[in-house]
């Protein structure tokens, strides 16, 4: 790829890389508060590194072919390493992400029809209706407000659940739903030093002492959910075809078998969690990023104002604006919905001069797979025009896995970036949002990337 550039790009914040390795304590600590500082100036050299350390003999990949093969035409061998299962299921339980073998399959296949490209397009209304709301809410404020577009991206996004998960929405406050997302990803994210070594579950840990009052707060949401909708449909009367009733209804193609109460649950609350929270991300980052390139917001700017016009808001503009979802592609690039992610090996390979043991943590991360030297030009810059038509053919399959690859690639990729270009669309048509001065913008791994301290921005109101 060759970059020309006619002005000095945009180069967001990021922790610097480390030019010499952590001792065990120093890398115990620097996981738990921010795992993006332990990334080392040579992995965003080298294509692979390998060696034993407080995981045990570690496999750290970013070469586009390897991961192919980890990720697709081996899959089979590398299975959900336990480390991701004991951070991961407290909360989620044993969903579609924290799902193994016969399990995952049963619930891949059973919920994967929910996400053909006609059930997503159907959600387009609910998508548009809660970014107008939004917009709606925004326009009353008055000039120069100051907003956390963090917390109002959660709120945006929540808001598209309620509408396409379950219609009737949740009989509880969002924002006190947005709170106990907040602290379990805050509590739970972080990495505690008795998983990493495998210590008992009995054993307690903090985090999960922490995340308790949010996971309590989840289950009830999600039961009463579940009850109120069963006997909907028992008594026979009309449900709504959101995501619920299709779960409930939902059964394996190729068995019959529908999913368990449990698996229902579990679903729901991965996609009230995860789900949400990859969207609300990506919408803040994008908006993050358009506030500190003016180039950038008059290009999106133009195309929302040529491509909406002052009319509604309708599925046939999605095509045309191509300027927007570059702008989420790259932002998603620099700041991936899940920066990390692992595997373990169930049997030897050798791909190519590389043996990867039986048993041994095989590690991918997506934050540094999108910056990395080898792969990308400018990778440290904000640069949306290298995701449009003529550039991005040009860009690995498996150099971008903002929602990973092979058999396990996120199966809702295609709801959260229609969501995403929804929003952003409509936001861009109505304000503009710059970063209130002397703020400052870090990435924080807490499962996903957040930014820390949120994302205070001031409101301009806008007349296309």
């Amino acid at each position: 790829m060759t970059d020309t550039l006619d002005a000095p790009l945009f180069r967001p914040p990021a922790p610097k890389p480390r030019t010499e390795p952590l001792g065990t304590l120093a890398f115990l600590r620097a996981v738990r508060e921010n795992p993006l500082a332990t990334w080392m100036e040579l992995h965003f050299e080298e294509l692979v590194l390998a060696g034993e350390g407080a995981l045990g003999h570690l496999t750290v990949v970013h070469d586009p072919a390897i991961i192919r093969r980890i990720l697709l035409d081996n899959a089979a061998n590398y299975r959900k390493d336990d480390l991701q299962i004991r951070i991961l299921a407290p909360g989620l339980g044993r969903g579609l992400i924290t799902a193994e073998g016969e399990e995952w399959r049963l619930q891949r296949r059973t919920i994967a029809p929910l996400f053909t490209p006609r059930n997503v397009g159907s959600f387009f209304p609910a998508m548009a209706g809660a970014a107008e709301r939004l917009v709606r809410r925004w326009r009353r404020r008055r000039e120069g407000r100051v907003v956390d577009a963090s917390l109002e991206m959660t709120r945006v996004t929540l808001d598209v659940l309620e509408r396409t998960i379950f219609t009737h929405g949740v009989q509880r406050d969002p924002d006190a739903l947005g709170r106990a997302i907040t602290r379990y990803f805050n509590s739970l994210g972080r990495v505690d030093p008795l998983d990493i070594f495998g210590f008992p579950e009995w054993i307690p840990r903090i985090g999960r002492l922490r995340a308790r009052p949010a996971i309590r707060f989840f289950e009830e949401i999600v039961n009463e959910l579940i009850t109120a909708r069963k006997a909907l449909l028992a008594r026979g009367e009309p449900a709504p075809r959101d995501l619920l009733t299709l779960l409930l209804e939902a059964s394996d193609p190729e068995t019959g078998k529908g999913l368990s109460d449990i698996e229902v649950r579990a679903n729901i609350v991965t996609f009230i969690g995860a789900g949400h929270e990859t969207t609300a991300n990506a919408l803040s980052w994008s908006l993050y990023l358009l506030s500190q390139d003016e180039q950038a917001r008059t290009k999106i700017e133009q195309e929302v104002d040529e491509v909406l016009g002052q009319g509604p808001f309708e599925p046939h503009h999605l095509e045309r604006l191509i300027y927007t979802r570059a702008v989420i592609d790259e932002a998603i690039r620099l700041y991936p919905p899940v920066p990390y992610m692992s595997r373990t090996a169930i049997q030897d390979e050798r791909i190519g001069d590389l043996h990867i043991p039986a048993g041994s943590m095989v590690a991918i991360s997506p934050y540094v797979l999108h910056r990395h030297r080898k792969l990308w030009d400018q990778p440290d810059a904000f640069r949306p025009e290298r995701f449009l038509p003529e550039e991005r053919s040009r860009i690995d399959r498996f150099a971008y896995l903002p929602f990973g690859a092979g058999p396990r690639v996120c199966i809702g990729a295609s709801f959260s970036l229609q969501e995403a270009v929804i929003v952003l669309a409509a936001i861009v048509r109505a304000v503009r949002l710059d970063l209130v001065e002397g703020h400052e913008v870090m990435p924080l791994q807490r499962i996903t990337l957040r930014p820390r301290g949120g994302l205070p921005m001031r409101l301009t109101h806008r007349s296309p």
